[in-house]
């Protein structure tokens, strides 16, 4: 009896291939971070409240001021607007990429390319929302050693507006590092594949 590793299959069965993932599963997490990274941007780059406050009274006449709480006021938000907007253009770009440039290849380069883009993206957004994120803490806590009064008290919409681009922040950074791992991946099987020099 023959063994089974050299039986040959019996007539009528089909061999049945191995299904590669699809590519429109990367398609869609760049779509989903393009959303949120560009939600971020917009929601703290639009962000501002001005409101009018009694700063003091003389006699019984109030002396009114007005203030704007504006995210040009803090570096880390200004910060926090341009990676956002870096890592959102970047995006497009691949799925531009993506849609209609597979031809362009150039000696294999393509997927090291995306690989090293989209890791320096993540790095890139990370920096962002975390320092946008202390900056959150402090003006919701303040800081009484330093004696930094919170403004969230006074600014509740900014604060909320602020928040709410942070927290989609933190969801495109989600996405992001899970498409470096994927281009990464994407990467090492493409190498592993590549013939060694020599080999036919």
């Amino acid at each position: 009896m023959a063994p089974e590793n050299n039986a040959k299959p019996e007539p009528g069965l089909k061999m049945v291939p191995v299904t590669k993932p699809k590519g429109w599963v990367v398609l869609v997490l760049r779509l989903l971070a393009l959303a949120a990274t560009a939600s971020a941007t917009i929601v703290m780059g639009l962000n501002k409240e001005t409101k009018t406050f009694v700063v003091a009274t003389v006699g019984t006449t109030p002396i009114k001021a007005t203030f704007s709480a504006k995210f040009q006021h803090t570096p880390a938000f200004v910060f926090f607007v341009i990676a956002n907007g870096l890592v959102s253009f970047h995006n497009l770009v691949m799925i531009s990429v993506n849609l209609f440039g597979k031809k362009l290849d150039y000696k294999g380069l393509r997927l090291a390319m995306i690989a090293i883009f989209d890791l320096l993206n993540t790095v890139l957004v990370s920096a962002g929302v975390n320092g946008a994120v202390y900056m959150a803490e402090l003006g919701k806590y303040g800081n009484s050693h330093a004696r930094w009064n919170k403004i969230c008290d006074r600014f509740k919409t900014f604060c909320d507006h602020g928040g709410g681009a942070i927290i989609a922040s933190f969801i495109g950074l989600a996405l992001m590092i899970v498409i470096s791992i994927i281009s990464i991946v994407k990467l090492a099987k493409s190498k592993s594949n590549t013939p060694l020099l020599g080999e036919p």
